[in-house]
């Protein structure tokens, strides 16, 4: 047979009864207590710590200041022979294609310069080694692009029509589609 029994809460000798062990005047202290911090916790904005800011690598700065530096150069040769400057599309199959290696120190002076590559077309070999003896001294570079010895290399593409004139890579324009 079951029998029913009926759990009575803990009461004290005034009458206050208590649920887990906390009297009713704790639990309502409590209850208050929490509300209040809810309450201001809900006003307020957690804000994250600032994130420290990521340096640009030294290596894109310089990236962008050589590209800058290059840039310079090429305008130098250009302008300084405008003879030999091809205006407008080059043709669709280039004479030749020449490569230049240059060294040039803190103030912009040519220290050597030599084929670096070609097709092996000796008249656009000199023209390219020439064109850039005429341009010296280039502009002086920015001193964080020299070497220990304060020295800078540099590579720059002649690109020659069959009429002897020449574009440089660094602004060259677009190559005719078609051969004529």
């Amino acid at each position: 047979m079951f029998t029913r029994t009926r759990h009575l809460r803990p009461c004290n000798e005034r009458g206050v009864c208590s649920v887990g062990g906390w009297p009713a005047h704790v639990r309502g202290m409590l209850l208050v207590v929490g509300l209040v911090i809810g309450i201001g916790m809900a006003g307020c904005t957690i804000t994250p710590p600032p994130r420290a800011s990521v340096p640009t690598p030294a290596a894109a700065i310089n990236s962008a200041t050589l590209d800058q530096y290059r840039d310079a150069v090429a305008r130098r040769i250009l302008e300084r022979n405008p003879s030999y400057v091809l205006r407008g599309t080059p043709q669709a199959m280039l004479r030749s294609l020449v490569v230049v290696s240059f060294t040039v120190d803190s103030n912009g002076r040519v220290l050597e310069s030599s084929v670096y590559r070609t097709n092996g077309d000796d008249e656009a070999e000199s023209t390219a080694l020439a064109s850039l003896r005429r341009a010296a001294p280039l502009p002086q570079p920015p001193g964080k692009l020299l070497n220990g010895r304060g020295q800078l290399e540099l590579f720059e593409d002649w690109l020659f029509n069959d009429n002897g004139k020449f574009q440089l890579r660094e602004f060259a324009s677009p190559q005719a589609q078609t051969i004529d």
